[in-house]
């Protein structure tokens, strides 16, 4: 990544620990501004109190999970959530097949790879502009 005088900044909504451990490292080592939340309840109060350029976020996590993160981005911040990446071991319900059918965002299907991630951030970055 090209450096510029604008910190990228990401928020990573997973509650697994190595997981997001694992994105903080290669999200950082390319260069991002990482935080971390550990359900949809945490990422909210982050959201409200920080500028995010973009969201990885689970769809399965603890009390508020992603898809009620997105529709509350939706309301509340449309643009980050137009900047959100989902995460997910879980396609085949059909609940969240056709939430990421709908909502037409990119995911990423667990487990990952690093390089999967750090794909899917640029290329996220390279679509708003940034």
């Amino acid at each position: 990544m090209t450096q510029d005088t604008h910190r990228r900044r990401v928020l990573v909504v997973e509650d697994e620990p190595v997981i997001s451990l694992i994105c903080q490292k290669v999200l950082t080592a390319e260069g991002f501004d990482v935080n971390i939340a550990v359900n949809g309840l945490v990422a909210k109060k982050m959201v409200a109190e920080n500028s995010y350029d973009l969201c990885v976020s689970d769809i399965r996590t603890p009390l508020i999970n992603g898809i009620q993160l997105y529709e509350y981005l939706k309301q509340e911040y449309p643009e980050l959530a137009r900047r959100i990446i989902f995460t997910t071991g879980d396609v085949l319900s059909g609940n969240i097949a056709q939430f990421l059918k709908e909502s037409k965002r990119p995911y990423l299907l667990k487990p990952f790879t690093p390089d999967q991630l750090k794909q899917a951030v640029i290329t996220a970055y390279t679509e708003i502009g940034i």
